[in-house]
Parts: C-alpha cells; sequence; structure tokens
C-alpha cells in the first residue's frame, strides 16, 4: 500500500456530510437503496462497455455481495462493475456534480422528514448517506482500465472533511465499500434488517444481490441471493400480477406511493422495443424547471441500460411519466451521452407520446384517481397545448378546469362536460383566469354570468393566460374570457329595456366628469350592464393584453406597457349615486380615485402605491365623519 495522500472535500461536501452524519433523514435505511443503487449502475456501465466495443456480455456474472462482521461492526458491499481510476475516485467521492447541489441545499428546509427517504436519490448525494449510519467509510476500486491489480485505489475518510487516497491491491475490477457501523445504528448489522431493506427498496434490482450466510448443517458460508434480480419488462404481461407492476414501480422510482395506471407493451416492426409506462400519484417538487428537470424514463438496449432522463424520447409535457424502454437495436456512440439514430427516436418518440395519451384516456375514467393526476400534474401537461400540435385535440379532451358549476377546489370539468351544460343560443365557452381559485371565485366578472347561470371556466394556475392563447376554440366553439370588453347582451338574454349606454343623457354628465379625472389612467369610461354587487369594474379590449397575461410576461422578466383598462360603473348602486350627487370638485376626485383604486385591486392584485389609496381612504372617512 503506498503512503496516503489526505484531500479537503468540496465545501459543499462538508455541508452535506454535516447534515448527514447529524441525522437530518430519520429513514437511515436508505443507505443501502443508494449503495446498491451505485454498484447497479456501474454493473450496467460495464455491460455497455462490452456493447460498445462489440464484447459478450452475458459470459460474465455480475454480483453484488453484501458481507456483515457483526463482531468487528463492519458491513462491506462488494461488486464487479466498471470500477473508478484514482481521478474518478476524486472527482466521483470528493465533489458533487453542479447539477442538484445548490437545489439540494435549497430545498432541505423545506421538505417533511415524512418524504425525506426519497430525497437523496433526488440529488445524487446517495453515496453519502453512508455517513449517516458509519463512522468511517473505505473504498477499495479497481477501474477496467488498470491492469496491475497493485495499482488499485483505497479512498477512505471519517466524514469530517478530509479523506485520504492511496494504491492498494485488489484482485478483481470493481467496487468494494466497507463501513464500520456506528454504536446506535447495530441493527443494521443483523441479516434480517438488511434483507428486509433490500427487499423493500432494491428487489427488482436486475443484479444478484446476495449476502453472505452460513449454513449451520453443512457449516460453511455461502452466498445467498436476496432479491428477485428479474427484468419485469421483458416478462409476458399476462404472467404479472399488479403487486409485481407496483413492487417494479417503487424500485426503479424510488417512490413511496402506487401509480395511478400503468401500460407493459411489445412493439414488434422495423423496430423491436418494450416499454414499461407509468403515471405517478405524486409530483416532485422540481417539475416546474423544464430546463434541469430530468425525467423517469430509462432506456435499456437488449436489457443493458443505457441511460436516464431521455429528452429525445418524450415531450416536456408528459416528464411525469416514469418507466422502462428496452430497445433491441440502436445505434450508440461509445460514450453513451447521445443516441445516433434520430429517425427511430422520432418514431419512438411518436409512439410512446400516444401510447401516454391512451393511458391517460383510460385513465380520466375513473374520476378520482384522474382529479389525483390532475391536481398533481394537470399544470405540466397544459403545456402540450403549445408543444404538441399533433396531439393538440387529444389533449384538449384531457383538460380539467375548476369551474362555477362547484363551490369546491377539488372539483374539475372536461370541455366536453362544459359543452353539454351550455344554454340555448350560447356560442362562446366562456372563462376567467386568475392568480387563485378564491380570488376567481369572487371576481365581479362573474356576477353577470351567476345570474344567468352561465358556467364559467375558472383558469388558477400561472401559464394559464399563456395556455389560452394555444387553445382558441374547441369543437368548432370559440372561447371567450369575462374580463374582456365585449358585447354580450345577445346571449345573456339581457332585458334591453333595462340596458344602460354611456350615451344614455342621464349620466352623460358624470361619465365626463369620471373621464377628466382618469384622463391619464384608463382607456374609456363606460355604463356596465354587468355589475349588481360591485360599484365598478375594470375591463380591457378585446384585443389588449390582460392583466394576466402581463404578470407573467412581468415574471418572466419581460418589460411591457401599463394597461390601460376600460373603466365600467354600475349607475344602479348606491356607491354611484351618491357619487354622482357630490358637488364638491376635490372631494368627487377622491371618490373616484378611491373606486378605481379598488376596481383596480380586485383586477391585479396589488397596487403599485398602497399608502395613496390609504391616504384617500382615511380622508373620505374624515369628511363623511365631519359631515353627519
Amino acid at each position: 500500500m503506498s503512503k496516503k495522500k489526505l484531500y479537503s472535500f468540496q465545501s459543499e461536501i462538508k455541508q452535506l456530510l454535516n447534515l448527514m452524519i447529524n441525522s437530518l433523514y430519520s429513514n437511515k435505511e436508505i443507505f443501502l437503496r443508494e449503495l446498491i443503487s451505485n454498484s447497479s449502475d456501474s454493473i450496467d456501465k460495464l455491460r455497455f462497455y462490452y456493447v460498445s466495443k462489440g464484447g459478450v456480455v452475458n459470459d460474465i456474472s455480475y454480483f453484488i455481495r453484501i458481507n456483515i462482521d457483526k463482531r468487528n461492526s463492519f458491513i462491506t458491499l462488494s461488486d464487479n462493475g466498471i470500477g473508478m481510476s484514482k481521478d474518478e475516485v476524486i472527482n466521483n467521492l470528493g465533489t458533487i456534480a453542479k447539477s442538484g447541489t445548490k437545489e439540494f441545499f435549497k430545498k432541505l428546509n423545506l421538505v417533511s422528514k415524512s418524504k425525506d427517504s426519497n430525497i437523496v436519490g433526488q440529488f445524487g448525494v446517495g453515496f453519502y448517506s453512508s455517513f449517516m449510519v458509519s463512522d468511517n467509510v473505505k473504498v477499495i476500486t479497481r477501474s477496467i482500465d488498470e491492469l496491475n491489480e497493485k495499482n488499485a485505489v483505497l479512498w477512505e475518510s471519517d466524514g469530517l472533511g478530509k479523506y485520504s487516497v492511496c494504491k492498494t491491491v485488489k484482485s478483481y475490477v470493481g467496487t468494494d465499500v466497507i463501513l464500520h457501523i456506528k454504536d446506535d445504528c447495530k441493527d443494521y448489522l443483523n441479516e434480517s434488517t438488511i434483507c428486509d431493506v433490500i427487499l423493500k427498496y432494491s428487489n427488482h434490482i436486475n443484479i444478484p444481490i446476495e449476502l453472505k450466510t452460513y449454513d449451520k448443517d453443512k457449516k460453511v458460508y455461502f452466498w445467498k441471493k436476496i432479491n428477485k434480480s428479474d427484468s419485469l419488462w421483458i416478462k409476458d404481461k399476462f404472467t404479472i400480477s399488479s403487486k409485481d407492476y407496483i413492487d417494479f414501480y417503487k424500485s426503479i422510482t424510488n417512490n413511496l406511493g402506487n401509480p395511478l395506471i400503468w401500460s407493459h407493451n411489445k412493439v414488434e416492426g422495423k423496430y423491436d422495443y418494450i416499454s414499461l409506462l407509468y403515471i405517478p400519484d405524486t409530483s416532485p417538487w422540481d417539475i416546474w424547471n423544464r430546463e434541469d428537470y430530468k425525467n423517469g424514463i430509462k432506456l435499456y438496449v437488449r436489457k443493458v441500460f443505457v441511460m436516464n432522463d431521455v429528452k429525445k424520447l418524450l415531450p416536456y409535457y408528459l416528464r411525469f411519466t416514469q418507466g422502462i424502454i428496452d430497445a433491441s437495436d440502436i445505434p450508440l456512440n461509445v460514450s453513451r451521452e447521445f443516441l445516433q439514430d434520430d429517425i427511430f427516436l422520432k418514431k419512438l418518440k411518436l409512439s410512446i407520446t400516444k401510447r401516454i395519451l391512451k393511458m391517460l384516456d383510460i385513465l380520466s375514467r375513473d374520476k378520482v384517481k384522474y382529479n389525483c393526476f390532475w391536481k398533481q400534474f394537470g399544470f405540466v401537461f397544459k403545456e402540450g397545448l403549445a408543444e404538441d400540435q399533433v396531439n393538440k385535440h387529444n389533449i384538449s379532451l384531457l383538460l380539467r378546469f375548476n369551474s362555477t358549476r362547484f363551490d369546491n377546489f377539488d372539483d374539475f370539468v372536461s370541455l366536453e362536460d362544459y359543452l353539454l351544460s351550455m344554454k340555448p343560443g350560447q356560442d362562446k365557452i366562456f372563462y376567467l383566469t386568475s392568480d387563485n381559485y378564491v380570488v376567481a371565485k369572487n371576481s365581479p366578472h362573474l356576477e353577470v354570468y351567476n345570474n344567468k347561470k352561465i358556467e364559467v371556466l375558472l383558469l388558477c394556475d400561472k401559464i394559464d393566460e399563456w395556455v389560452m392563447t394555444y387553445l382558441l376554440d374547441f369543437k368548432g366553439i370559440q372561447f371567450s374570457s369575462v374580463t374582456k370588453n365585449v358585447d354580450f347582451s345577445n346571449y345573456l338574454s339581457l332585458d334591453k329595456s333595462k340596458v344602460i349606454t354611456s350615451s344614455d343623457v342621464k349620466f352623460d354628465v358624470l361619465v365626463n366628469r369620471i373621464k377628466s379625472v382618469l384622463v391619464n389612467l384608463v382607456k374609456d369610461v363606460k355604463i356596465s350592464n354587468r355589475l349588481e354587487k360591485f360599484p365598478v369594474i375594470l375591463t380591457t379590449d378585446s384585443h389588449d393584453m390582460s392583466t394576466q397575461m402581463v404578470k407573467l410576461l412581468i415574471a418572466a422578466g419581460k418589460n411591457v406597457p401599463k394597461i390601460k383598462y376600460l373603466f365600467e360603473i354600475n349607475v344602479n348602486h348606491s356607491l354611484i349615486k351618491y357619487i354622482n350627487s357630490v358637488n364638491d370638485d376635490k372631494l368627487f376626485n377622491k371618490w373616484i380615485f378611491y373606486i378605481y383604486y379598488q376596481a383596480l385591486l380586485i383586477e391585479s392584485g396589488n397596487l403599485e402605491n398602497p399608502v395613496a389609496f390609504i391616504n384617500i381612504v382615511n380622508d373620505l372617512f374624515v369628511s363623511l365623519v365631519i359631515s353627519s
């Protein structure tokens, strides 16, 4: 063994190890899941190494072996995978790749301990979970490229800030991870505990996981296989139980919940492939991140793992899908960084997309499960309206919306449901976009529609205004925003004898006085026939940008001009009648600014100068008290 050389961990590693060692995670058993996963990946890489060089894979007996030394408190996990060189050891065990490190620390305080068993795997820091149960970790590894058994690498650390690296001897290619178990984690030195953890998390790893076991009768040690180690997806689906499918889903995703639905298919033709796809019941925290989020599709070629997160195989709006795709023949480059047959990938993507949409169509027939899907992934799925023009109609059939039909945020309607509820003569699908459900449900824009019992869809996700620019009609019926200034008298069957217009002589003076006050703030002042309870409302012209679109663009860092609204007044409201009777111009102006800011607050949810609004309110209260 050569002389040990000391190194310091990357600063992020130090933070991470401190958190690990101080038991940030209540479910410590995941350390074994993570180490087994790393060993499995190492063997997959070695398989691919041979495939890429034209070698034979099946002649090698791969293994992941666990040896428990209860007397000395050691657990050793060994594999005969691809191994690591000295540089790889330092890069892999002394640093964290930037993918996820900052997000990991950013999200730690936002995740409850009930979910902590999933956190490690999501951020690629699984190896360091070893320090939750051990006070010293050794890694002995020999790379496939190293011919001399004396040039293997020994990495060692107590997790307190430094690690050492030196040469050592290892007779075969692969990696041994040796853990010295802490006094308060001795339960993991029991065979039964280790077997339970393996069956819980790693039962379907496609490599034998063996535990060194003593045969009392023969008085010898032997390697006892613990897991099933089968490629479930290559089996005949009629021989697989629902429990097997669910267990396999949990093993490949590390999700604790059950899938909402799955689809297992074998396709034969010019290109042969097998797909096993799942729709989860829970959304990961980072699914909003289109650029960095990794989808859950694992690509295999003839049972050899190639890569995760194959973006060419799945459109972004279906990135919540989990599963396996095993193709019989795809040209691959040696680095596995990209696939070379774009024609096949394009066809495969189209096929997989249709398969997932069909799964969702089947799922939609179960209202409870589909509502669960929509609450978890609806905001992502809606992106498909912009992204996938080929399947736009099928996507629109699967959309769900809150609606004025219900008083519950958890109830949804489809567009087909909406068409069935339309009133005779109604030629529009009405909708309202807003910041949240409560604001939408109480919007003054809904008054006249509620009175006429005309259903309005309530769109409360941030991207909804953008989405609606791609959904102009459904089955030939156009969408219409209730916040736009349109002539709705015909299809709302209003009593035309009661309709008041801005040209009505009785209110001509009032309208002009208001215009003179708000001349630089609004586009026009009009008399409204849509209000009863509210004195005023702000609307936009049909071709002007909406409030929600402006918010969306500002959030995206765009510079947008201020909206000049149409200021609609309800002349039958008692407050407007009172204001109309005010002769003092200064007092009249304050009342107009008051109702304008009030309408602006309702419409946009905030004011640029709330202090000015409060001062106006206070002045008006004082004037009312004095006058009384």
